[in-house]
């Protein structure tokens, strides 16, 4: 079959749902079947749950970034960027490469799985002084800027702004904000042993979200003991509030409350990707609303999952919708392979569902809650589950090797406290991450694509 008459197959997105989806393609499809392209910035696929121990240092950046490019029978094509619109009447993509270049992909099959962005809110100063954690580059930036309030803090001479230095802010009661700020309360705590001339006493961490309860998903008896193991440590763990303003040198609590600080870590929640609001398609607070099988209604060829849709979960029923976790994504990926497969050999589509397999939350040391198959634990055990879980999720081989030998090294020898120096470079605040302003509005996308295929033909 001619290269030109191949259907062609567009992801975009390289996380969870968008590499399993490519995976099964390859494996499923005979090269003369389809034509596969992805669409990613990053040609690695990162396993985002292990973030905050990179930041902590617990793990190298390298470990938990996946090449998509290692397996011998890769066969899809890679465009480096981001896509920045859609038109679906046009069956095409507009893609912004990482050299700035704008293109345009046409597809007969298109998977959107583009993940989510951080979920702000208009809180003066947030977006300015705020830090992320949702790429590597955050989590380096992160380690090092906490390792440099340490170094400052020590080499300060004013009281007040040592106080400052030393004083960390972490919004979002989540999985990732408390395993956020368990694992970088314990990087500070073994860390402040190497200075000498710093007070242990003068290092507070603050947990804060506006949710009644810590991690409500865990249940009460592990959520309380969640609660317990933070507060134990000494982060102090405040409910029902949040930010009111952030500066530079200081936080504004929704309670009155004013504390000097230059780390603010943001991880109150997340959005679907700017990506679906170029569409101009009905959403559900604000993910592409699809049908059970993943396609969208009134567009042949269209699939959405991961964070970005809202799948419906019949496994719950009542109109629920799959919530935004990897378990989930990893298992939609699959599913819409399937799917895809399905309608380009014009056989049927299957819904998705899925049974939650539980819960796990690694608090660092060897500390952690978990909820496998309804099961609670906590301690040893319930650490056992979290990382056996997250290894066993690892794609490759390599990965695995390399996050165990950084967690038995971690485990033997302890931390490093090394600064990269990546700081120094630019700046790192939610607004230098995420480029927002990158995307196109619905009438910019066909705008767009109009004027390409007059100027094509």
């Amino acid at each position: 079959m001619d290269i030109v008459t191949r259907p062609r197959i567009l992801v975009v997105g390289a996380g969870f749902a968008g590499v399993e989806c490519v995976r099964r393609l390859e494996r499923r499809l005979t090269p003369g079947e389809a034509e596969l392209t992805l669409v990613t910035p990053m040609s690695y696929q990162l396993y985002l749950p292990l973030l905050p121990q990179v930041a902590s240092g617990v793990l190298t950046p390298q470990s938990i970034a996946i090449s998509l490019r290692r397996s011998e029978k890769y066969r899809t094509r890679i465009i480096p960027g981001g896509a920045i619109g859609v038109d679906l009447r046009a069956k095409v993509c507009v893609i912004r490469t990482i050299a700035g270049d704008v293109v345009d992909e046409p597809y007969d099959y298109i998977v959107l799985a583009p993940g989510s962005v951080t979920r702000t809110f208009d809180i003066p100063g947030l977006t300015d002084h705020a830090f992320g954690l949702k790429s590597l580059a955050e989590a380096a930036y992160l380690r090092d800027h906490v390792i440099s309030q340490l170094d400052l803090a020590d080499a300060c001479t004013d009281p007040a702004e040592r106080a400052s230095r030393l004083q960390f802010v972490v919004v979002g009661g989540g999985y990732a904000g408390t395993e956020t700020a368990a694992c970088l309360q314990r990087l500070t705590h073994a860390a402040v042993k190497r200075y000498p001339r710093l007070d242990p006493g003068l290092i507070k961490w603050h947990l804060i979200d506006i949710a009644p309860k810590l991690m409500p998903e865990l249940g009460e008896k592990l959520g309380r003991s969640a609660h317990e193991i933070l507060t134990r440590r000494g982060i102090e763990i405040s409910l029902g509030v949040s930010i009111a303003k952030a500066g530079a040198e200081e936080v504004t609590f929704t309670d009155g409350r004013v504390v000097p600080t230059r780390t603010l870590i943001w991880t109150a929640g997340v959005v679907a990707s700017p990506l679906i609001g170029t569409l101009d398609a009905e959403t559900v607070r604000g993910r592409l609303a699809v049908n059970a099988d993943m396609r969208l209604p009134g567009h042949d060829g269209v699939f959405a999952l991961g964070d970005s849709a809202a799948v419906p979960d019949l496994a719950k029923g009542d109109d629920a919708v799959c919530p935004p976790t990897a378990q989930h994504a990893l298992r939609q990926g699959r599913h819409v392979a399937e799917n895809v497969i399905a309608a380009l050999r014009g056989r049927s589509t299957r819904p998705y569902m899925h049974q939650d397999l539980g819960l796990v939350v690694d608090l660092g040391g060897n500390d952690a809650v978990s909820k496998p198959l309804g099961y609670e634990l906590h301690g040893l055990p319930a650490q056992a589950v979290a990382r056996g879980y997250h290894w066993s999720a690892l794609r490759t081989g390599v990965a695995k090797t390399r996050v165990m030998t950084n967690w038995l090294l971690n485990a033997v020898a302890g931390d490093d406290f090394v600064r990269t120096g990546f700081q120094a470079h630019r700046p790192g605040s939610l607004r230098d991450f995420e480029y927002l302003d990158a995307y196109l509005t619905p009438e910019q996308v066909r705008a767009h694509v109009e004027e390409a295929g007059r100027a094509a033909r």
